[in-house]
Parts: structure tokens; sequence; C-alpha cells
């Protein structure tokens, strides 16, 4: 059974690069989160390059975050400030960095991105700025449309992710979304991303095992 799953999640995925390279977006696949952690050393976050990153599960959990504070990149570190005027110094160096990291809340068979944000901090930089934007997702985050991965994200990832913030929602209380307008809100802006205006900025690593929420 385990063996049928992995040859569906191979072979979907590479439905789905194919769709990515459609949209001028580069796609990968990575059986196992090891092979994912391996190609992102060896092709992506190589000495020197510029790096940040926006909330994820994911990141954690391919191990990328630990590999960043070993290795020889310039890693921007977007909580690292105590003084508003830091704070902006560090937006602007992630605005003008090598990587931007992150996961996405789901992918759609035809290779589009979904993600809602609170404050826009991380679909801002995927949409504008750094000089590429990686994304690494397990295939839980794969949706059939856009229409279902927004209902993916607001009843499947966003009510466990409101729990870890502490957030104060009807979500985080009744474990589907509310559609809400609350102070914690987490779903203030739906980011679609149905093709990269720069060709091959956006690369997209999908991963065969579930990961993030």
């Amino acid at each position: 059974m385990l063996e049928m799953k992995k040859k569906h999640y191979e072979i979907l995925a590479g439905k789905i690069i194919d769709k990515l390279k459609i949209r001028q977006m580069e796609g990968y696949y990575a059986a196992t989160r090891e092979e994912a952690l391996q190609l992102v050393k060896e092709k992506f976050l190589t000495d020197g390059k510029s790096v940040c990153w926006g909330g994820s599960m994911t990141l954690g959990e391919v191990g990328v975050l630990d590999y960043l504070n070993e290795s020889n990149c310039e890693v921007i570190d977007r909580n690292s400030y105590t003084t508003r005027e830091e704070q902006k110094e560090i937006k602007a160096k992630m605005i003008n960095a090598d990587y931007f990291l992150m996961s996405t809340n789901a992918i759609t068979l035809d290779g589009e991105l979904v993600n809602i944000d609170g404050y826009a901090n991380r679909v801002s930089f995927l949409c504008y700025g750094p000089e590429n934007v990686l994304v690494i997702a397990g295939m839980n985050k794969v949706v059939t449309d856009v229409e279902e991965g927004v209902k993916r994200v607001r009843n499947i990832a966003s009510p466990p992710n409101t729990m870890r913030l502490n957030k104060n929602t009807p979500c985080a209380k009744n474990g589907r979304c509310g559609d809400c307008f609350s102070e914690d809100c987490i779903c203030s802006q739906v980011v679609v991303t149905r093709r990269s205006g720069v060709k091959n900025r956006i690369k997209v690593i999908l991963v065969g095992e579930e990961l993030g929420f």
C-alpha cells in the first residue's frame, strides 16, 4: 500500500511539474524530506547566497532552517530586530535577497499556488522582490482547483495554525473556518499565483510526504 502511494505521488508530481513549466515556474520532485534537503543544499542555497523566509512548518520539518544555521549563506532573520528602524532595515534586505523560502498553503493539479496570509508579509515576497522564491511543499498540499485550495487553507491549514500561534479565532475554537473579521484573523489576503511574471523566478519542490499544515 505504501509503495503504491509513493508511486502515485511521483506520477502526480510529474504532471504538476509539467503544468508549472507552462506557468513559467520550475518544478522538482523529491521522494523524501532528506532528498529535498539535499536538493536545496546542492542546487539552490549554496555558499554566499542571501536567504530569508516566511513562516512555515514545512521548512523546519525538512531541516532547511537548521541547515541555514550551519551554512555559509547570508541569513536574514526576519525576527532579529529590537527597534522599528532595525525592522525596516531587515525588510529592505529581504526584498533584495537572493532567495525567499516558503511553503504553499495549497497547489492545484494545474500548478497554481494558493496562499492566504494575515499581514501579507509572506505572500508579498512571493509576488515581488527577492530574486528567487523557493517553495517546498508536501504532496498533502495538492488540491484539484483553486476553490478547493481556498477551502483547504481555511478549514484544514488555518485552524491548527491559529492554535500554534495562540490566536483567538473561531477556527481555533471550532476547528473550521468561521469567516471571521477577528483582530487575530490570519486570512486577510488570498493570493493565487497562476504564473510567474519572471520566468523561473519561482521554484517549487514537491516532496512525497505529508509536511506542514
